[in-house]
């Protein structure tokens, strides 16, 4: 949800390139759909396993929350900032579109300290 709405109101010059230590290998169906509602298409994102070169190319590194510390994104990256959403998984609808309207809470944020960043 986070690559998608980063992909909508980044900054030009900007993606987002989202990944995990364990992935699911597909997007939660029912992100999908919430996402769906507000006009954001994920059906065909991958979920990716994190990689040195993403790490080390990236301008910022937003961690959505650890739910396994062993596992945890943290460990790995370099001034991480984190926002500890819970997870959507096995959560009903109701709750996804929260985590959802938070999430885009968040990225319209974040896309706005960067296009300040960038005006400096």
């Amino acid at each position: 949800m986070a690559e998608g709405f980063f992909n909508k109101y980044a900054p030009k010059g900007y993606r987002a390139a989202s990944a995990g230590t364990k992935p699911a290998g597909q997007v939660n169906p029912l992100a999908v759909q919430a996402m769906k509602e507000v006009g954001i298409d994920i059906s065909r994102q991958k979920s990716k396993m994190i990689t040195d070169d993403m790490i080390r190319n990236s301008a910022k590194a937003i961690n959505m929350g650890c739910m396994d510390r062993s596992d945890c994104p943290l460990l790995f990256l370099n001034n991480p900032v984190d926002w500890s959403i819970k997870d959507p998984k096995g959560k009903p609808i109701e709750s996804v579109r929260e985590i959802r309207d938070e999430i885009e809470r968040r990225v319209k944020e974040l896309a706005e300290s960067i296009k300040q960043e960038a005006d400096n």
